[in-house]
């Protein structure tokens, strides 16, 4: 019989993707945000600009692979978004990972879920798109839901009691109406 496995608590271990260092990427990123392959970081930068122009401050990373597993691409974007700050979006051919200390969560994987096209150029468009767009006024929605349900229940109960007046006044009557005349 084996022993259990003791488990420390304590946050994980980054797991980065193989060949990748995040001081390179951080050398990469200090002059125009972007570090990817040469040809795509002219329309980065502009992708980038464009973010920037809404006050979202966003780093592209690009891998030319796949990493071993999707979550190295999520880690990779928090060691960058930890050291460098703002939204970091982190693409390889198949897969995406997000860092935001400005966005949402909700917010940031809206957005990542747009991105998976295998163009790096496209996905950040799309992803740039889709923080850009204006979000639905939640809290309204949720006041105008309450305020539907309350009324609902307003309007039952006003129903149910003037129901229940009917039939006690019915009831009511047929007890006053003299018996045996017709």
């Amino acid at each position: 019989m084996s022993a259990p496995l003791l488990r420390i608590p304590g946050p994980a271990l980054t797991d980065l993707p193989a060949g990748v260092s995040v001081e390179q990427v951080l050398t990469d990123l200090a002059d125009d945000q972007v570090a990817a392959p040469p040809q795509y970081v002219d329309d980065l930068v502009a992708e980038v600009r464009r973010a920037q122009e809404h006050g979202v401050d966003l780093s592209v990373v690009v891998l030319d692979r796949d990493p071993r597993i999707d979550s190295q691409l999520r880690d990779l974007a928090t060691e960058v978004g930890t050291e460098d700050g703002g939204t970091v979006l982190v693409l390889s051919p198949g897969w995406v990972g997000t860092y935001s200390e400005d966005l949402d969560r909700v917010t940031l994987e809206a957005a990542q879920d747009r991105t998976y096209t295998g163009d790096p150029v496209v996905s950040t468009r799309n992803f740039v798109d889709s923080v850009l767009e204006p979000s639905p006024p939640w809290t309204l929605l949720t006041l105008l839901i309450v305020a539907l349900v309350a009324l609902t229940a307003g309007a039952t109960y006003l129903a149910k009691r003037r129901r229940a007046e009917n039939s006690a006044h019915d009831a009511g009557a047929e007890e006053s109406s003299p018996a045996g005349t017709s």
